[in-house]
């Protein structure tokens, strides 16, 4: 379980990052829409996925309300899932 959530945490920082660094200046710069559309397809499953792994591997792990809330909190902000993965889930392995 521990390391589909570390893959997952880090798709969604990646896909995350790909959105707003590379795909919506793309869009509406370049005038090139099609990248967004795919990629925010793929970042919204990925978000989906971390958030359903999180909440099970938080329940996995009889961890506090506290940790839940990061853990969550990381899939909003740019570059947190990578704080989370170097944190919180690298240590366990």
């Amino acid at each position: 379980m521990l390391t589909t959530f570390r893959i997952a945490a880090i798709l969604e920082g990646i896909s995350y990052l790909a959105l707003f660094a590379i795909t919506m200046p793309l869009k509406y710069w370049a005038e090139i829409p099609q990248p967004n559309k795919w990629v925010g397809y793929a970042h919204g499953f990925l978000f989906i996925v971390y958030v359903i792994l999180a909440i099970v591997f938080w329940m996995e792990k009889k961890w506090s309300i506290k940790r839940l809330i990061v853990l969550i909190t990381a899939s909003l902000l740019p570059f947190a899932t990578f704080y989370v993965d170097k944190k919180y889930l690298h240590p366990l392995r």
